[in-house]
């Protein structure tokens, strides 16, 4: 894999770990979401009013056209798997932005993503 394709692939992962982030700011905002036949319509209007929530959506659009060139380029048995990474970056963004805790179990598990990727990256 080249660097160019590698550099596609992380963008994709990290504007989709971006997204993850700006949609649960803003849900944050808006509070729980319990919808019912009444509130369905205004919860919708509330929800795509949010900044975050159009930011992730936009992070979104942007990752799935970077994450089609880095697809284009390289097997897809290395590039979803690499997607895992986003699930590191997504913690990492949880706990710095949005104050989520990282226990010592998540943390494992973040550790056997990231050698896991490092095994796939180096096939």
């Amino acid at each position: 894999m080249t660097i160019t394709t590698f550099g596609f692939i992380l963008t994709g992962v990290f504007l989709n770990a971006l997204a993850q982030l700006l949609l649960k700011a803003g849900t944050n905002a808006v509070g729980a979401i319990h919808l019912t036949s009444q509130n369905w319509f205004p919860t919708g209007i509330k929800l795509i009013t949010q900044l975050p929530i159009l930011g992730g959506l936009t992070c979104y659009v942007i990752s799935v056209g970077v994450w089609i060139i880095g697809l284009s380029r390289v097997d897809v048995t290395i590039a979803y798997p690499m997607l895992s990474l986003g699930y590191v970056v997504s913690a990492i963004g949880a706990w710095y932005f949005l104050g989520e805790v990282i226990s010592a179990q998540r943390i494992m598990g973040i550790g056997v993503i990231i050698i896991g990727v490092v095994l796939l990256t180096r096939s």
